[in-house]
């Protein structure tokens, strides 16, 4: 398998003096391992944020790339915000700059052509968690733990808190939010924070497994999946099936998706072009 073979690549145009990632290419170069490299807690840092932004706008645009795995150096995934940024002394503007352009970032991650992958192997917290909430598959090792400390500060974890809530119940996300306890990875497994979980020296290869798994199908159809589901969730339950019907008829028109039919039909692989081209209309006998 080629899946453990890496290179490293900065796809970003412009990058900090010291790059707060490392960057690993993965199963000919269709995969992209993004790995968060500050100090030991990783916080999301102004300068954090913006860099993982930037990089998560360029790969958007990469035809190639298939999937994207957030992954982290050290024992935490991240610790959230960079505290010393939210003195009174940093300032109101500084503060808006640094929510707002996180909340934009949470936002382009749902919103990417393709899915992203948290392969956490520690603790996620606050800002943190939100980012493994907002991710589309969380890959956790058993050791893992997760949760919103905010009340400890006096900070309510307000934001982190809008991922959290669309990702496990509403009573188990109050409870991590009003008593900022964390909760193992077995618990968040069952409250469905966490997709697969598997022992701490597996968790990268795991998720490069899941990596590999969805690069075997269409980049279109995956991407057009990836946002109906998110669409839809936001729906009732009549008006998301009216949509999902136009979806799927629309899904239907793809050159990829009757190449997929012909070849489960004609008992073959599918040889996909990862394009949104449509199949030419087929004329009417009488």
């Amino acid at each position: 398998m080629n899946m453990l073979k890496q290179t490293h690549r900065a796809f970003s145009t412009t990058l900090a003096a010291r790059s707060l990632l490392e960057r690993e290419l993965y199963q000919e170069n269709s995969v992209v391992r993004l790995i968060l490299n500050d100090k030991k807690v990783n916080t999301l840092s102004l300068a954090m944020i913006n860099e993982l932004f930037a990089e998560l706008k360029a790969i958007d645009k990469i035809e190639k790339i298939r999937s994207v795995v957030i992954a982290h150096n050290g024992k935490s995934f991240s610790a959230g915000h960079e505290l010393k940024e939210l003195t009174t002394e940093s300032g109101t503007e500084k503060h808006n700059e640094i929510f707002n352009t996180c909340g934009e970032m949470m936002n382009f991650i749902r919103n990417m052509k393709v899915p992203i992958i948290a392969e956490v192997n520690g603790t996620a917290a606050a800002a943190g968690l939100q980012l493994v909430a907002s991710c589309d598959i969380v890959v956790a090792g058993k050791s893992s733990k997760f949760l919103v400390p905010g009340q400890k500060l006096g900070l309510f974890c307000s934001t982190p808190g809008i991922a959290l809530v669309r990702a496990v119940p509403r009573k188990v996300a109050m409870d991590m939010l009003l008593t900022a306890q964390p909760i193992n990875s077995e618990d968040a497994l069952r409250a469905g924070l966490v997709s697969r979980l598997v022992e701490d020296d597996q968790v990268k290869f795991e998720a490069l497994k899941v990596a590999e798994q969805i690069g075997q199908f269409s980049r279109s159809v995956t991407a057009l999946g990836k946002a109906f589901f998110y669409s839809q969730a936001e729906l009732n339950t009549a008006d998301a099936y009216r949509y999902g019907s136009r979806v799927m008829v629309g899904n239907l028109k793809l050159k990829d998706c009757q190449e997929g039919i012909s070849a489960f039909i004609g008992k073959r692989h599918p040889e996909f072009e990862h394009s949104n081209e449509l199949v030419e209309k087929t004329k009417k006998t009488d």
